[in-house]
């Protein structure tokens, strides 16, 4: 089983309180909880903390890291899934690109809708666009690019 690389990006943002830096992890499930908890950790580094990061950043990474490695690159140990992260006290920013064919994000059925209750999949994408504040796929279906604020998005009051 590979490990992880990490390659720092920081390219004078330090001096913003942002960083950035590439992580190149292989195509295999069991390194996706430590990748992730690796990523949480350097949020933190950073004073992004709270709910939005142990929640919604922590489940949006395993199920787009596990979209990338089991759909995309379809578990072939000779590809890499690559992960580009940007990250301040304010935001942070992903973008996974994996080495798969890509697919139509927008093809894939609303799993909440009656008929697809029972199917499976669907599920990680939904997850993705519920749990983080945009999310935007490439025109190939490869690399999916996603941003949490540390603030959630203000919601109307029902005033």
């Amino acid at each position: 089983m590979g490990q992880p690389h990490e390659q720092e990006e920081s390219g004078g943002r330090e001096a913003e309180g942002s960083t950035a830096f590439v992580l190149e992890l292989p195509s295999d499930l069991r390194v996706i909880e430590g990748a992730v908890a690796y990523l949480v950790n350097r949020c933190r580094e950073v004073a992004f903390d709270g709910s939005r990061l142990n929640l919604n950043f922590r489940v949006g990474m395993c199920e787009a890291l596990a979209n990338a490695v089991v759909y995309g690159n379809r578990r072939d140990p000779e590809k890499r899934v690559r992960v580009e992260v940007d990250l301040s006290s304010a935001r942070i920013v992903v973008r996974i690109t994996d080495q798969g064919n890509g697919f139509d994000h927008r093809a894939v059925p609303d799993p909440t809708h009656p008929d697809n209750l029972e199917r499976s999949g669907g599920r990680g994408i939904f997850l993705l666009y519920k749990l983080m504040d945009e999310v935007e796929y490439n025109e190939r279906g490869n690399e999916v690019r996603f941003v949490l604020h540390r603030q959630g998005p203000r919601r109307a009051s029902s005033a």
